[in-house]
């Protein structure tokens, strides 16, 4: 997914969007929240989506 989403933010403006890698390893409540769904990619808080997603899934989501 990071691949994915790396890809996608190159076709957004500058400084539209970034990517933040978060390791959940170390807090127990994003583990008990995420834990069996990771990867997770969130947008602005929000779960957009799980495991895996296209490039043009995300561009859709982000408006682009």
């Amino acid at each position: 997914m990071k691949h994915v989403v790396s890809r996608a933010l190159q076709h957004m403006p500058a400084g539209a969007a970034a990517l933040c890698e978060i390791d959940i390893s170390g807090d127990p409540s994003l583990e008990d929240l995420y834990g069996r769904e990771i990867p997770v990619l969130l947008i602005d808080g929000r779960k957009a989506a799980k495991y895996r997603v296209t490039e043009g899934e995300l561009l859709r989501k982000l408006g682009a």
